[in-house]
């Protein structure tokens, strides 16, 4: 993927710019919270991506460093993905993107122990699967 000249040097148009579709944050929430690691893991979710849009946002997200992709010792011809540091520096506000949601969506599909966790010992979660996801790397 060629990298594409940036529109600003805005904080927020540099997010956009990687997660400014509903599929990145979707599969960074795969890794992060479902334990997906392999292509065919994401195509499973229930919101249904194509194969297309799935293979260009897991470049995207590999090509920002967010993603990496390394051959599975196992079963070679299977690529096993993993979020980076700077992937794992998202979980802060993934959790809170999942709390607002819960707050102001009554439809929003949620863990409620999850949540009341996430509101009662933030930080304590967030060092609990910080910790998983490290020992990932």
């Amino acid at each position: 993927m060629a990298k594409q000249k940036r529109k600003s040097d805005c904080p927020i148009n540099y997010a956009m710019e990687i997660f400014g579709d509903r599929w990145t944050f979707l599969i960074v929430r795969d890794l992060m919270f479902k334990g997906k690691h392999y292509y065919g893991e994401f195509l499973e979710a229930g919101e249904k991506i194509a194969t297309n849009i799935l293979a260009d946002r897991l470049l995207l997200l590999e090509d920002s460093g967010i993603v990496s992709k390394t051959v599975d010792k196992q079963h070679k011809s299977k690529q096993v993905y993993k979020l980076t540091q700077k992937g794992i520096d998202l979980l802060p506000l993934l959790v809170e993107v999942i709390i607002w949601s819960t707050k102001y969506d009554k439809n929003t599909a949620s863990d409620i122990k999850f949540v009341n966790r996430a509101k009662r010992d933030r930080d304590g979660l967030l060092k609990e699967i910080g910790t998983k996801l490290k020992s990932e790397l």
